[in-house]
């Protein structure tokens, strides 16, 4: 999207205002990036800088909730082992810049996202150095998984009761609300999901929408995670989600990754799933012997995702591009559950 203005001079009093660094001084603010839920600035004064997230005006009134949504989540993780971006002040006045908002620490690091397919050095030539990424990656939610969600406030953030029922209920609706074509193995996984649905688990803080896309990592090796970012979907339920969204398309071979495998960035030399399944069951103290059930689960979960973006595509090729992806995630998620003895 172009880059939409921002009123650095009502910026600027607010800051002052609130008792920010730097009263007085100039402020510039450099656009980073944005879409229809969010944009994203990065904010100079003299020697300070920060980063602001908000909604675009275009954005559903909503997104004003969700913006206060993601800030008590990283507020909440201050003072935890979580790498993530330091909250440093909310404002709900649309008075100010018209939608709610809030800045948090500026990270000096790198995204997978700065050049797709592409890893910064020394992890385009260096493979050992490689792996960590998916290491930290792994180590990211992990950390995630244990903090003590209850002691930070974040009691009332979701409802881990009936966690599993509800993501099978919802998303079924949703879908049915803008299905438009036949998704073969949709009847399947379903049905398999709602048979099989864990008997217990231990809630903790998720992600929500965990993979490499959603991090930052601090430059240079070795591999060190800098952040965890976009909080969009943060939520308390069954962490074991996080994991499998993130794992669920890792090549069985990653120096030979086959159609359907991830694709957008370079897995040449990272480790096997397993290996980086057991990297997170060890940080996070979790078991992992049910993971069959929660790939299932974000194989079907993501097909719905990315079905609506297919849906409403038009002539955008990249929305274009998820017709076959949802296909694919739908069997594959049909056959997964076929093929395991998971019995919940």
């Amino acid at each position: 999207m172009s880059d939409p203005a921002i009123d650095v001079t009502r910026l600027a009093a607010w800051m002052d205002d609130a008792g920010l660094p730097g009263v007085g001084e100039p402020l510039t603010a450099r656009f980073l990036s944005g879409g229809t839920q969010n944009v994203i600035y990065e904010l100079t004064r003299g020697d300070q800088k920060c980063v602001i997230r908000m909604p675009p005006p275009g954005a559903p009134p909503d997104r004003d909730r969700g913006i206060l949504r993601e800030w008590r989540i990283i507020e909440a993780l201050d003072g935890s082992d979580v790498p993530h971006t330091t909250a440093i002040a909310v404002c709900d006045d649309a008075g100010v810049l018209g939608r709610t908002f809030y800045l948090m620490g500026f990270v000096d690091g790198w995204s997978p996202m700065d050049e797709p397919g592409r890893w910064p050095a020394p992890f385009d030539n260096d493979l050992e150095a490689r792996a960590g990424l998916s290491h930290q990656l792994a180590e990211g939610i992990a950390l995630l998984s244990r903090v003590d969600w209850r002691a930070r406030g974040l009691h009332d953030l979701g409802r881990p009761d009936g966690f599993h029922e509800r993501q099978v209920d919802r998303w079924t609706g949703f879908l049915e609300r803008i299905r438009a074509r036949d998704l073969p193995g949709l009847e399947v996984a379903t049905s398999w999901l709602k048979a099989h649905q864990p008997l217990d688990f231990v809630p903790g803080l998720m992600h929500g929408d965990y993979q490499f896309a959603n991090v930052m990592y601090r430059h240079g090796a070795p591999a060190r995670l800098a952040a965890l970012v976009d909080w969009e979907m943060g939520t308390v339920g069954d962490p074991k989600l996080d994991l499998a969204w993130m794992v669920q398309s890792w090549p069985t071979d990653c120096d030979a990754p086959e159609p359907g495998d991830m694709n957008y960035v370079d897995m040449r030399g990272m480790p096997s799933r397993d290996r980086v399944v057991a990297h997170y069951a060890e940080v996070s103290g979790r078991q992992v012997d049910d993971l069959d059930y929660y790939l299932v689960l974000a194989k079907w979960k993501l097909a719905i995702v990315l079905e609506q973006g297919f849906q409403r595509a038009g002539d955008d090729e990249k929305l274009l591009a998820f017709g076959p992806v949802v296909t694919d995630l739908m069997a594959s998620a049909a056959e997964l559950a076929e093929s395991t003895d998971y019995t919940g």
